[in-house]
């Protein structure tokens, strides 16, 4: 759609980044609101959110460079294009999961109750960052002509032009918004801690994959024959949320 949001003078503002910088700030906004609800240190969590926000684009641009290494072996130099799209969510998510694990562990903060407070801030950081794909025109989606079929028509959209597709990034932008919603509605009346950020594995684990199904963009090699990296990914992480979410409920009845 439009991918420079703004230029001034030599200096290009692009709108994937802006919207990525928008729920970056809204996640931050939200979950320190949290924190103060739930007694924990605002602080601390602003320090997390930094720690995990170098983990996520770190980790999501390793994981796209990974399955798509063909890209880069050309010009290496596009390694550092982000601007460009080219960030895939699990590669981010299990990057910043395990920095934040780390974070929690050497801060001795509980990991679960602070999960909790975090889970929304991602779902909807993850909202904007997918509206910001849409104007990228990245994880496009295949030839559609449904009513609500998008056609990209600008010369450095990186979605095919003249083409009606799928609107896959609003897709998954409203299952997020959806996702962030429920978890928001819920977190007053969780069972224990972890209950929150495990939910929201699930229910992403489960819808990302269905989305898939209407992509049209490159996501590396598939596995099984017909399953991208992502799927398997999130059907694994969404029996792993099952597991855990078993495990925590049983410790929580027996205290």
């Amino acid at each position: 759609m439009f991918p420079v949001l703004l230029k001034i003078g030599p200096i290009s503002i692009f709108t994937y980044g802006f919207f990525i910088a928008i729920g970056f700030l809204a996640g931050i906004f939200l979950a320190t609101k949290e924190a103060k609800r739930l007694g924990a240190d605002p602080e601390k969590i602003m320090d997390l959110c930094f720690y995990i926000l170098i983990a996520a684009i770190f980790g999501s641009r390793l994981f796209y460079v990974v399955t798509s290494p063909e890209i880069f072996l050309k010009d290496p130099v596009e390694i550092l294009k982000v601007w460009n799209g080219g960030l895939v969510f699990y590669g981010g998510f299990i990057a910043a999961l395990i920095t934040g694990i780390i974070y929690l562990r050497a801060k001795n903060i509980p990991v679960w109750k602070t999960a909790d407070i975090m889970a929304p801030s991602v779902a909807l950081a993850h909202f904007f960052g997918r509206i910001g794909c849409f104007f990228a025109g990245c994880c496009y989606g295949k030839y559609c002509d449904l009513p609500w079929a998008v056609t990209f028509n600008h010369t450095d959209s990186l979605a095919p032009t003249g083409i009606p597709l799928h609107p896959t990034q609003l897709y998954s932008a409203l299952n997020n918004l959806a996702i962030f919603f429920l978890l928001w509605f819920f977190r007053k009346r969780k069972k224990y801690d972890g209950q929150i950020f495990w939910m929201y594995v699930l229910l992403y684990g489960i819808t990302r994959p269905v989305i898939e199904t209407f992509r049209a963009d490159f996501r590396g090699d598939y596995i099984f024959g017909n399953l991208s990296v992502s799927q398997v990914i999130g059907g694994g992480m969404a029996v792993l949320s099952v597991v855990m979410l078993l495990i925590l409920s049983r410790r929580a009845k027996t205290k």
